[in-house]
């Protein structure tokens, strides 16, 4: 067997022939042709899904070839805001599934509103506020939980805008309008006085809050004393949980679940069951029945003897008589409404019917409205004309505003027409002025002109790939810099952004050198190394010609860089078909990904060791931080072998690890090909000899610490040594 270090050196001596030798591989060949001629025809995320070869080619090419069954998942990932750092891709911590959203877009070449994929993704982004509003109350009920107990005094209560807000919420004030010198004044009363604060004002709900903690008329604590007791802190959780959300939350219903199964059992009359209103609303609920129900009409039903077919239950509700009875069925009142006795209002067995059927029906009417929302504003979005057609409907602006959580702001109309009609590329524009991502977002989501009308602009590259080559080329200024290199390179971003926008043809382009280095760097390519005529042939090449000049470049990244612009061969500018879902760089990255991907599994199959440095070596670019590669265990497993680490290692704390890999490499050198080439060479030579059963008088050398200083020429002789070359 030809041992991993030669095997991986005859692989990666030519990278463009290794990967052009698997291309022509039949089923290869096949399946990157089905995806080069059918991914244009797509024109939503929902046909993409539907189109298993194409699916499941991309989802092989981003190494996600296990999650390809998880199509609603994925989904989600697809229509996530990438420039929302809380959508649902940005929050996943593997990496791959951001870089496999980022891949696809959607585009249009006509002046509309929104395109489809800002239509999806505004709608994708509500959808996921809403239903993070139960991870958000429980996120802030964690908060006030830890920090409440840290207090010592009420201004250090009130002064704290998590707490106090949470507080607040929790008993219906609004924080917008509720004062802090009179927060205080309720919080300081003395409320067995019937001449304080508190008690003057006459309400009950003030009354309430200041007994919800136990603050002195001074503000101070008293000894040993925290502001709130277990049981303050619990009902104060409740209560939060039952009033910060217009909605029914995940968190809500299992406190309603929890209530409902504590007190039923001490119900003994359906009129007592009617009196408390929550478990009223919970039976109702429980069974599917409208909020609008009657309690008459509940009362009918429980008192309903299923026996008698001419009963309520059994010959009343309509659409709704399956939900009489069964709700008929679940209790044991008699026909009074009273229990027979020794009965209990429900059996266990009848309770957990009613709480099943509760958990799956909480949400049914914030569905419906939410479902009747969305469609109304997919329905309208492409009527409107203007922004003010926009602004004065006040369902579509209830849900923009939601989705991008503005709706407890209280802007007027004026206000939001200037966001919207924002210009983003200058700095100085209303809505960059604001200093409130969330406004920047709003005006992002929408395609308005300053005059309100609507926008379509020609460009040079897509907004996605502009935003892309931006964040790409901060990242790689600012990898290892310091704050003033970030900063440096987010101001050549801004001016990025502003300038690309402007360019007509592909001589507009190359004759802005300032803008083509800033590509060449967010490429990882030295600009000083890239002459301006070299650049113009790699434009006018063919991409779909395998033997034209950038085809037979054997760095692919120019590949990536001319399928991100616009230009046709003549350098002029061509807009993109409508509602396209992925960009020419997109369609040519993810075939290139899917060639290393076969190339480094086929490898595999002959030598894991090969496969591991193979990955390494494409993935190690993607490497900022220690972290990066404790994250993942394919990229460890290189390091403890090169350097030699005890596998013993890897039960240590996170930071000892860390801080152990910091002293025996330096991250920055994976950036470096000539450096991250000897790391590899290092760990393919001591692969062979960590993984030989019969180990040779040099692993003895290799494991030690001088090992560390072995040439990667020594290293090659050793591994020959072994083999009896």
């Amino acid at each position: 067997m030809v041992s991993t270090y030669i095997d991986y050196n005859l692989i990666t001596r030519d990278m463009r022939a290794s990967l052009n030798r698997v291309s022509i591989q039949p089923l290869v060949a096949r399946e990157a042709e089905y995806y080069k001629a059918n991914i244009g025809k797509v024109t939503s995320v929902e046909e993409f899904l539907d189109d298993y070869r194409l699916y499941s080619y991309a989802m092989k090419a981003h190494g996600l070839e296990d999650m390809t069954y998880a199509v609603a998942f994925m989904r989600k990932v697809l229509e996530s805001d990438l420039k929302d750092d809380n959508s649902f891709a940005n929050r996943l911590t593997d990496e791959r599934y951001r870089n496999f959203a980022e891949a696809f877009s959607f585009g249009s070449s006509t002046a509309v509103a929104q395109t489809d994929a800002q239509t999806d993704a505004l709608i994708g982004l509500y959808s996921e506020t809403i239903a993070n509003e139960s991870n958000v109350l429980n996120a802030e009920t964690s908060y006030y939980n830890a920090v409440i107990d840290t207090v010592t005094n009420v201004d250090q209560f009130l002064g704290n805008e998590r707490l106090r807000t949470y507080a607040m919420k929790a008993f219906g004030f609004d924080p917008k309008y509720t004062s802090y010198s009179h927060l205080r004044q309720v919080l300081t009363s003395d409320v067995n006085d019937p001449n304080s604060y508190v008690n003057k004002l006459g309400s009950s709900t003030a009354l309430n809050f200041a007994m919800a903690f136990n603050f002195q008329t001074d503000g101070s604590l008293p000894a040993n004393t925290l502001p709130q007791s277990a049981t303050q802190k619990s009902a104060i959780n409740e209560s939060y949980i039952l009033n910060a959300s217009d909605r029914v939350t995940s968190a809500e219903a299992l406190l309603n679940k929890s209530y409902y199964e504590a007190k039923i059992g001490s119900i003994t009359t359906v009129a007592a069951l009617k009196a408390d209103t929550r478990l009223f609303n919970y039976v109702v609920t429980a069974f599917g029945l409208p909020p609008s129900t009657l309690t008459t009409t509940v009362e009918n039903i429980l008192t309903s003897d299923l026996d008698d077919p001419n009963s309520y239950a059994n010959t009343m509700g309509g659409e709704y008589n399956k939900a009489y009875k069964a709700m008929a069925a679940a209790f044991n009142f008699q026909t009074d409404g009273t229990l027979a006795s020794g009965d209990d209002a429900q059996t266990a067995a009848q309770i957990a019917t009613t709480s099943d059927g509760y958990l799956i029906h909480y949400n049914d009417k914030d569905d419906a409205a939410d479902e009747a929302l969305i469609s109304r504003f997919k329905m309208l979005v492409n009527t409107l004309t203007s922004v003010d057609n926009l602004l004065n409907d006040s369902s579509m602006m209830t849900l923009t505003l939601r989705a991008f959580g503005l709706e407890e702001e209280g802007d007027s109309l004026r206000k939001l027409r200037k966001v919207l009609t924002s210009d983003l590329s200058d700095p100085d524009s209303y809505a960059n002025s604001l200093e409130d991502e969330r406004y920047v977002k709003l005006a992002k989501a929408f395609n308005f002109e300053p005059d309100g009308s609507l926008g379509a602009p020609k460009l040079a590259q897509s907004e996605a790939e502009i935003l892309n080559t931006s964040k790409v080329y901060v990242i790689e200024k600012s990898r290892f810099g310091t704050d003033e290199d970030k900063t440096k390179a987010q101001e050549e971003a801004k001016y990025y952004s502003a300038e690309i926008q402007k360019i007509e043809t592909l001589d507009d382009f190359l004759g802005n050198r300032r803008l083509v280095d800033f590509v060449l760097v967010a490429a990882g390519i030295d600009p000083e190394t890239v002459e301006t005529g070299y650049l113009r042939e790699m434009f006018l090449s063919d991409l779909d010609d395998p033997e034209s000049f950038i085809n037979t470049e054997s760095d692919t990244r120019y590949r990536e860089i001319v399928a991100s612009f616009n230009f046709d061969i003549e350098g002029k500018l061509a807009r993109g078909a409508a509602g396209e879902i992925q960009t020419r760089r997109g369609i040519i990255a993810t075939m290139d990904l899917y060639l290393n991907q076969t190339l480094e599994e086929n490898a595999g199959e002959d030598n894991a060791g090969v496969r591991l440095a193979l990955y390494f070596k494409r993935i190690a670019s993607d490497v900022n931080t220690v972290y990066d590669l404790l994250a993942d265990s394919a990229l460890m497993q290189v390091v403890r072998t090169a350097f030699s680490i005890p596998q013993e290692m890897a039960s240590s704390d996170i930071d000892i690890q860390a801080e152990y890999i910091k002293r025996v490499m330096n991250i920055e050198d994976l950036h470096d090909p000539e450096k991250l080439e000897k790391l590899l060479q290092r760990f393919t030579a001591l692969y062979d000899v960590e993984n030989n059963t019969d180990v040779s008088p040099a692993a003895t050398i290799l494991s030690g610490s001088s090992g560390f200083g072995i040439s990667a020429d020594t290293l090659m002789q050793l591994t020959q040594l072994r083999m009896g070359g």
